[in-house]
Order: C-alpha cells, then structure tokens, then sequence
C-alpha cells in the first residue's frame, strides 16, 4: 500500500532536478563575509520562492545597524504557510558564509557538478539547506492533506558575525515565535546541543623606537609573545575539563589574527591580536570570559612599560540540551534511519551557531540538514565546497516526512 511517505519520497524524486537547479542559483550569487553585501543574495532568493508561490517577507536591516556590525546589507526573509491551527515549525538557515579563500578547484560562484557533487562556497553550509528546507515544504503540501498547525521559512545573512541581526532581530522583534525549531546542519546526526564561543581582542600598547637603539623603546611584541605563551599554556590545561554532551570533547583557545608593527627597522610600539575561546554547555561564560581577561592582565602587569587593552568582539552562549525537542528529533531519527538505512545518532557539535538565540527564548530545536557526516568532508570555509546530491535528495525526505508527523492533526 502507498502511504503518505512514499509519496513524499516521489514527489522529492520528481522534482530533484528543480531543486538542485535551486541551489545553484544561491551559490551563483555570492554571499561573502566579510564584506557582507547580502541583501542582493535576498532578494535573489524572494524572486525564486516567488516563482514557487511562495510569498518571502524582507525583512531589511537598517543600514546604521548593518555597518555597526562591520557588514555592509543585510535583509532578512521569512516566509510563511499556514494550513489551520496548530503548532508553528520554523525552518532556518543562513546565507552568509567566509570568503572562498585560495585553492580552488571549481569556480567557488559556479555551482558545478561533477561526480554527484555540487561545488559552490555556501553549498553546504548552508544554502544546500535553503533547498532542503523549501522543496521539502513543497512536497508536504503536494499531498494536498488536511494539516494543523503552520510552517515558517527563515533564511537569515549574519550567522558569520554572531545572529544578532538575523535571528535575534526576528525574535526580538516578535516576527518569529515558533514552537519548534530546525536549523541547518548535516544529515547523519541530529545535533541537540552546541559550544559557546567567546571572542576578544587584545592590543598591547608599547612605545615605539629605531631598531638601532632598541632599548629607547617598550617592544609590545614581546610583551604579545608572553601573552601568547600563556594563552596557549591555559589552552593546554582546557584539555582536563571533559563536558558530558557527546560529540562535545573540551574547551579550547585559539589565536586566530595578529597584527602589529610599522617597519622592519622599527621597535613594535602596538601590537593586536584576536582569539576565540570555545566553551562547552557546562562552563559559565562570565567566569570564562573573567579568567581569560585575568591570564591577559596578569603577564602584562610582570612586563615593564607595556599596557593592555581587551575588547570583548562577541560572546554567544552555549545551546544546551532540552527535552521539549523530542517530538522533532525522534521523528528525525525515525525517518532519517527509514530514508537513510542507517541509525541517526544525536550528539553535541563544538560549532556554535544561531540555535542557541531560539534556545536562549525557550524554544525548542534541533539541527538537521543536508550534509555528509563531518564539516571536514564538505570542504566547509575550504577550497572545493561542496554537497553529495544524494545528500541533499535525501535530507530533503527526511524533512518532508518529520513536518508531515508534527502537523498532522
């Protein structure tokens, strides 16, 4: 006998070529960030959903917010279907992503596939899911059944620079009160809980001298380089703190930007470093942020004549587990294994993300999309991004038969 699944699957089937054609038109118009001009990429997307009959609210960020934040445009998309009362799912993914980098194989804008692959920065992460999450919207309402409750569309262009004007504009705003949320991710595990992430930046303020007389001066690269030290002994000793979330190992530090100096003939009179310090959902990030400010503070007061000054770049909180998501993530798991042929395990990542903006709100959510079982093999923020089609094709049921399950009156 056909069920409802199985025509859901066909459908998805059916209209594959549409969607991955879909994708394509999202990675064909850039979305990098920095600079982040991601309005057009928006508007790009309303003209395609429109073309589906689906109406795509923008949402456009004031340009003083936008600069505020070091980007350049942002309009947020919410799109909205309701079927009769009941409850609210929200589908969210993001379409800011990195630079391409160098090392490319594939045009990075191209959208190319070769060998079942689709290439594209942001194919993975996480326009694939863009595509995902429409087409499996589309084929739910294929089967022309009664429904309870609405679906919400929310595709958002901030995710790189912390959320804050992408999700949590909507929330703030009231334009998104979902009671369930999925968010963007890979399709071999439900992700249901993730790191917090502290950043800082940190200058060391020196005084600067000709290099033929050095001792006029205060080197402030020195003074970075006994700071460094420490941060990366600190690092060394996160190893001993384990969280219990699985999939979530430790706490760690990275120093990821350093700047600094005028010349080669030059005494550094200022050097500037930036660092990301990871925390996992047990850690309390006021103490994180307390104790690392207290590393900082500690060698520059040891070191004669430099002075330090920290700034604290972003501070998004950890997403922690929450049992009111389990009618999403067994339905999930129960079709993702049905689709896939395999158990779908649940488990913590070390990524941080948007989630945890809807978790901070009571809202309960997991991550599940379309992706291969690690960042590392989608190339994501690396040369030759890319999706498995199968993936996507696939995903894409998953998502259509766990929305059937939850609106089913």
């Amino acid at each position: 006998m056909t069920t409802d699944y199985d025509r859901l699957d066909t459908w998805v089937d059916g209209n594959f070529g549409d969607e991955v054609r879909f994708l394509q038109e999202l990675v064909r118009v850039p979305t990098d960030t920095p600079p982040g001009d991601n309005a057009p990429h928006a508007e790009r997307t309303a003209a395609l959903l429109a073309t589906f009959g689906f109406d795509a609210e923008q949402h456009v960020v004031p340009d003083r917010d936008v600069k505020d934040h070091g980007l350049t445009s942002i309009t947020n998309l919410i799109v909205r279907r309701r079927y009769g009362p009941g409850r609210t799912i929200a589908l969210n993914a993001h379409g800011d992503v990195v630079p391409p980098g160098e090392g490319w194989t594939h045009d990075p804008y191209g959208g190319e596939i070769v060998d079942g692959k689709l290439y594209g920065r942001a194919a993975a992460v996480s326009k694939s899911d863009f595509a995902t999450y429409t087409f499996a919207v589309r084929a739910l309402e294929s089967l022309g059944v009664s429904l309870a409750g609405s679906v919400e569309l929310i595709f958002t262009y901030d995710e790189e620079f912390g959320g804050e004007l992408g999700p949590g504009r909507l929330l703030e705003r009231g334009l998104t009160t979902p009671d369930f949320l999925l968010a963007a991710g890979f399709s071999y595990q439900v992700v249901t809980a993730h790191n917090g992430c502290l950043q800082l930046e940190v200058t060391v303020h020196g005084k600067m001298a000709h290099a033929a007389v050095p001792d006029t001066g205060i080197d402030a690269l020195q003074g970075a380089v006994a700071i460094l030290n420490a941060l990366y002994e600190q690092n060394r000793r996160y190893r001993e703190i384990t969280s219990q979330v699985p999939g979530i190992t430790h706490p760690y530090l990275n120093v990821g930007r350093i700047e600094g100096g005028t010349n080669t003939n030059v005494v550094p009179g200022k050097v500037m470093l930036r660092l990301d310090r990871r925390m996992i959902p047990e850690e309390d990030p006021a103490r994180v942020e307390a104790d690392v400010r207290h590393v900082i503070t500690t060698v520059a007061a040891r070191i004669g004549g430099i002075r330090v000054d920290i700034k604290r770049l972003l501070l998004a909180n950890a997403w922690k587990p929450d049992a009111g998501n389990a009618p999403l993530v067994q339905a999930l798991q129960r079709h993702g294994e049905a689709v896939f042929g395999e158990p779908i395990p649940t488990s913590g990542t070390p990524l941080y993300t948007d989630v945890r903006l809807f978790g901070a709100r009571g809202i309960p959510a997991a991550i599940y999309g379309a992706g291969p079982r690690t960042v590392l093999e989608s190339n994501a923020k690396r040369a030759d991004e890319h999706i498995l089609l199968e993936d996507l094709r696939r995903a894409t049921k998953v998502v259509a038969r766990t929305l059937l399950d939850l609106l089913t009156p």
